[in-house]
């Protein structure tokens, strides 16, 4: 077989924070950006939204924020597992890009609850 035909190796890429720490931020806040999407899209109105991510969030925003984690958490192990990294080494390989997926699920929380708490002034 001639070098021309080989493929080159294929080199893994790194963990995926970013993606992860958006999943996890709008998991976390699937509350109340549910039914302000559904306003935006006009399926319901935005007095109705207003209601159901009040209800949903005084009644229910521990379960999404822990599901958001569940699934920040989730997301890490699967990707680490794909690259043969799921051990104590491949975490101290890792940190930094574990800690920017974790930053960037907060900060993704942080902007969509700062966005639906100014949308909810319009209600």
């Amino acid at each position: 077989m001639s070098q021309a035909s080989q493929k080159p190796p294929t080199t893994l890429r790194g963990l995926p924070a970013i993606r992860i720490g958006i999943a996890a931020g709008i998991t976390g806040l699937l509350c109340c950006v549910g039914p302000t999407v559904l306003a935006l899209l006009g399926v319901v109105s935005a007095g109705t939204a207003f209601v159901w991510a009040n209800d949903l969030y005084d009644g229910y925003s521990w379960l999404f924020r822990l599901s958001g984690l569940a699934l920040l958490v989730g997301l890490v192990v699967w990707a680490l597992r794909r690259r043969n990294q799921c051990t104590l080494g491949g975490v101290r390989r890792t940190w930094p890009r574990l800690l920017l997926a974790l930053g960037i699920a907060v900060a993704t929380y942080l902007v969509l609850y700062a966005v639906t708490t100014w949308l909810g002034t319009f209600a």
